[in-house]
């Protein structure tokens, strides 16, 4: 679709209406997981690793997601991905055990991964490469505010008719987002002239080995940053002797502040280059996990949790942006499914790093070798992106022509 013929809003119906029902599914049960486990007779430690679960079944769902919307189709992937999503809810609300509960659990971020290659898949095809970046920052934003207000909901359902009224919610929100992707024309058909290779994981690997080991590093850098982020402030909160209220407060103030920006991010990639939001949200995020550990106030900590929440929140979308830069076009989903696993290793392994140095005696430090991260995959942005994407700035885009 050419540039003068495509919109934002054209996007509404077909991915961004969808993809907030979807996360808004998720986000309503991530509040009871662990209550969940706890009464099918889990331990606290066994309720901790099936919340883990989450972060695995990401992991584990990238490379099959993007192999599935290779072969069958966007749209298709969707579907089934809303089909079995149902049943898996429908078993959490069901489990007669703890096996078979977090084994649900497990399914369920499986095919989420599906939905979300599928649907960036998309976007990648159908946006034009000077509105790409916006198209996928609001993606991102969509998915954000998704898991933002599935919680809320969740809670007035829970409060209305108990902790499995959660699992229920999100069985019907699974089956509107469903409804909309079956009943609601995507905004353009996909190029039906384009060939579409079929590329296994270990190809992908060898093919693109140059660019996985460079650019690909920066992602998984800004995944361990990404991923400590949501862990951190409750973590620091806790150890200050907060009370859940507060920590709850903080953390929305940064969540609200990271909502507010996915647009403008995605405007200024588009107009200036990637790197102008890519080094910037790194440096931002360094700022402000450099000064947590020396805050210890409502005020201080506030201040510093909403510069998180912006330096997050610029960076919206800017891993999917560079994936769809330098995704081939012949077996784009299947190179997205690898592209999303590098964020999703990086995203699980923040939190691991906060939570050893919490058990070593020192959140401090912690932090701080994540704050050292964001340094680091700031550099390598600005090191790598200019070599893999033409879009990395002005300047590339004018040497390549555009």
């Amino acid at each position: 679709m050419s540039q003068k013929d495509f919109s934002i809003a054209s996007l509404i119906p077909a991915v961004y209406l969808p993809t907030i029902v979807f996360e808004a599914a998720l986000g309503a049960i991530l509040p009871v997981i662990a209550v969940t486990t706890r009464e099918l007779g889990g331990t606290l430690g066994q309720a901790g690793l099936v919340v883990a679960l989450i972060g695995v079944g990401h992991i584990l769902g990238d490379v099959p997601a993007g192999t599935l919307a290779g072969r069958i189709g966007d749209r298709r992937a969707m579907l089934l991905a809303g089909g079995v999503m149902v049943l898996a809810l429908i078993a959490c609300a069901l489990a007669p055990s703890l096996w078979l509960f977090a084994l649900a659990v497990l399914v369920t971020r499986f095919v989420g991964a599906v939905f979300t290659v599928a649907r960036q898949a998309y976007v990648t095809e159908v946006a034009p490469p000077l509105m790409r970046a916006r198209a996928l920052s609001t993606l991102a934003g969509t998915q954000r505010i998704g898991t933002f207000v599935g919680p809320f909901a969740g809670a007035l359902v829970i409060h209305l008719t108990g902790t499995h009224g959660a699992y229920w919610l999100a069985v019907a929100l699974c089956v509107i987002a469903a409804g909309v992707v079956l009943f609601v024309p995507d905004v353009a058909p996909l190029a039906a002239t384009r060939q579409v290779v079929p590329m296994s994981f270990r190809a992908i690997l060898r093919e693109h080995r140059s660019l996985l080991g460079t650019l690909g590093l920066a992602v998984v850098l800004i995944g361990i940053v990404r991923g400590a982020r949501t862990t951190v402030l409750p973590l620091w909160t806790e150890s200050l002797g907060w009370d859940p209220a507060a920590t709850s407060l903080v953390f929305g103030l940064s969540g609200a502040v990271d909502m507010l920006l996915f647009y403008p991010s995605g405007k200024i990639m588009d107009l200036r280059g990637r790197l102008w939001i890519g080094v910037p949200s790194m440096l931002t995020m360094m700022l402000a996990l450099a000064l947590l550990p020396l805050t210890g106030t409502v005020i201080t900590v506030s201040l510093v949790a909403m510069l998180l929440g912006f330096g997050n929140g610029i960076g919206s979308g800017i891993i999917m942006t560079l994936g769809a830069d330098v995704a081939p076009d012949s077996y784009r989903s299947q190179f997205l499914g690898v592209w999303r696993l590098l964020g999703d290793a990086g995203n699980a392994t923040g939190p691991l790093l906060l939570s050893a140095a919490a058990a070593l005696g020192s959140l401090a430090a912690g932090v701080w070798v994540v704050s050292a991260t964001a340094g680091g995959a700031a550099g390598a942005l600005a090191r790598w992106a200019p070599r893999w994407s033409v879009h990395a700035s002005r300047r590339t885009r004018r040497a390549a022509g555009l």
